[in-house]
């Protein structure tokens, strides 16, 4: 997978950047990947294709369905392995190719749906959205710059909903956390989207305890003296 340099995402890429909103703070970002191979991809892809035949033959029909469809299909697996390997370049620092993981990825049903979700999760950020364009609607902007790079009406929409330990994006404080990846097979390209909202709160407790901390040890330092 290669990074793609999009322009368009710039604008929103930097508002959601770290959007402060009171008690919280959003982060987020709009990336595009070309599904050609770079780096070690290739041989990522054959490893993960080689577990996932391996997976499909000691599953049984008690095992969470797949979201892409049926993996004994090849061009599913096709699509799983380019999800996996977008993950892996969003998050070079953590290993996703140890476990096939095609119960964690599922199929929205339309973009009409996501919107709704997205419209729920960034309502807040709309508003400021709102005040910092001259009344320009968030949702709409996000809608033009995905159609203008990946075309959404041809995409595939898939959200990867790992457990908290799994999530890579999540950190301490974290009151949600969201992937959304937008597949276009004609295109041969992959947009993802994450966002993460933070509590402030978890911060300053976290510093509240450091210091706490940090004032006992002075405090067995003077004893000691």
């Amino acid at each position: 997978m290669k990074l793609l340099e999009y322009t368009p995402f710039d604008s929103l890429n930097v508002f959601l950047d770290e959007l402060n909103l009171g008690d919280c703070i959003i982060r987020g970002s709009l990336e595009a990947f070309s599904c050609k191979h770079a780096g070690n991809d290739r041989r990522l892809s054959i490893s993960l294709e080689h577990e996932i035949l391996d997976y499909l033959g000691k599953s049984s029909d008690s095992d969470p369905p797949s979201p892409v469809e049926h993996l004994s299909c090849r061009s599913s697996r096709k699509t799983l392995i380019y999800l996996v390997l977008t993950l892996g370049h969003m998050y070079p620092d953590y290993d996703f190719s140890s476990a096939v993981r095609a119960h964690l990825f599922f199929r929205e049903e339309d973009w009409e749906s996501f919107k709704q979700m997205l419209d729920t999760y960034l309502s807040e950020a709309s508003t400021l959205w709102a005040a910092n364009t001259e009344g320009s609607s968030l949702l709409d902007s996000m809608t033009k710059v995905l159609d203008e790079v990946i075309k959404i009406r041809e995409c595939d929409i898939y959200s990867y909903n790992p457990d908290s330990d799994g999530d890579p994006f999540l950190e301490k404080g974290a009151i949600w956390s969201i992937n959304f990846f937008f597949y276009n097979r004609k295109l041969k390209r992959v947009v993802s989207f994450r966002c993460c909202c933070t509590s402030k709160l978890a911060g300053d407790d976290f510093l509240a305890g450091a210091l706490s901390d940090s004032e006992e040890e002075d405090a067995l330092i003077d004893m000691d003296i």
